[in-house]
C-alpha cells in the first residue's frame, strides 16, 4: 500500500469538448473504452499501484456520480489543473500522486516504478518521456516536445507532491499550464544565463527543472518514464483513436 493520496483531475476547462462530442457524451472522463469509462480505468490504474485514498476534481455532476460509483471521492474542481491541485494538497495533504482523468493508458507499474524513483530529498516530482521512447511506444501520436541538451521530451501527466512545501510551486504549475502548448515561454522563465545555455543547446532537462523548483523554493526533480506511452493522454480525437486501437490489440494479443 502506498502512504498519501491520490489525485485525478477531470474538471473541465469550459465550453464544448470536441473529444467528448465526437464520442457522444457530456464529458471526456466519461468516453466508453470497452466495458468501462476512460475515468474508471484511471481509477482502477491508481488504485491497483497501492493508493485506497483517491479524489476525483470534477465539476461535472455526470463525473461526480461516476466516482462515486468507483468508490472515490468528489472533489470541487477550480478554474484549473493547477489550482485544483492546490486545493486538493491542502485537503488530501502529502503525499500525493497527481494525475488526470484522460490518461486511458495509465499502467499501475508506471505509477509505482515512478513513485519508488522519486528521491527522498525531493519536495516535487515529475514524471516526462524522451521523443525516441515515445515515438516507438506510439508511432503516429503527435505530442508537444520540450528540447534539451539530453533530447527532447513529453510530460505524462503524473506529478508526485513528496512535502508540504510542494505546495510553493502551485503558482508557477499555474504559469506553465497557461503556456504548456507554447514551450518557448516555459524556457523563457529560466532566466538569461540558463536560458544562453538552452538556447546554445547545453542545457539538460533536469537543470532546468531544478532551477525552476528552485525559484519556487523547493527541491524539484524529474523522472524519466520507462514506457513512451505513459505520455498519450486523450486531448484530440486521433488520441481516442489510438488509445482504441492498442486497447483492442491488447486484447487480442491476451486471446492468443
Amino acid at each position: 500500500m502506498q502512504s498519501g493520496a491520490a489525485l485525478i483531475l477531470a474538471g473541465s476547462r469550459g465550453g464544448e469538448d470536441p473529444v467528448a462530442r465526437d464520442a457522444g457524451v457530456s464529458d471526456k472522463a466519461l468516453i466508453a473504452l470497452g466495458e468501462t469509462t476512460m475515468l474508471a480505468r484511471v481509477v482502477h490504474a491508481v488504485r491497483a499501484a497501492g493508493f485506497a485514498r483517491i479524489g476525483v476534481s470534477a465539476n461535472s455532476p455526470a463525473v461526480r456520480d461516476e466516482t462515486e460509483r468507483l468508490g472515490a471521492t468528489p472533489l470541487d474542481a477550480a478554474a484549473g489543473p493547477s489550482a485544483s491541485a492546490g486545493d486538493a494538497l491542502r485537503l488530501l495533504g502529502t503525499p500525493l500522486l497527481v494525475t488526470t482523468g484522460d490518461h486511458a493508458l495509465l499502467d499501475p507499474a508506471w505509477i509505482r516504478d515512478f513513485v519508488a524513483r522519486v528521491p527522498a530529498e525531493a519536495d516535487v516530482a515529475v514524471l516526462l518521456a524522451r521523443r525516441d521512447a515515445v515515438e516507438a511506444a506510439a508511432p503516429g501520436s503527435r505530442r508537444t516536445y520540450l528540447r534539451f541538451a539530453d533530447g527532447e521530451w513529453s510530460g505524462c501527466n503524473l506529478f508526485y507532491l513528496a512535502t508540504p512545501r510542494a505546495e510553493r510551486v502551485i503558482a508557477l504549475w499555474q504559469q506553465v499550464e497557461r503556456d504548456r502548448k507554447r514551450p518557448w515561454r516555459i524556457v523563457r522563465r529560466l532566466g538569461p544565463g540558463l536560458l544562453l545555455r538552452y538556447l546554445l543547446g547545453r542545457l539538460p532537462l533536469s537543470s532546468a527543472i531544478a532551477h525552476l523548483g528552485q525559484r519556487a523554493g523547493v527541491n524539484a526533480v524529474v523522472i524519466a518514464a520507462t514506457d513512451g506511452l505513459a505520455a498519450v493522454d486523450v486531448d484530440k480525437p486521433a488520441d481516442l483513436d489510438f488509445v482504441r486501437a492498442h486497447l483492442d490489440q491488447a486484447r487480442a494479443t491476451a486471446r492468443t
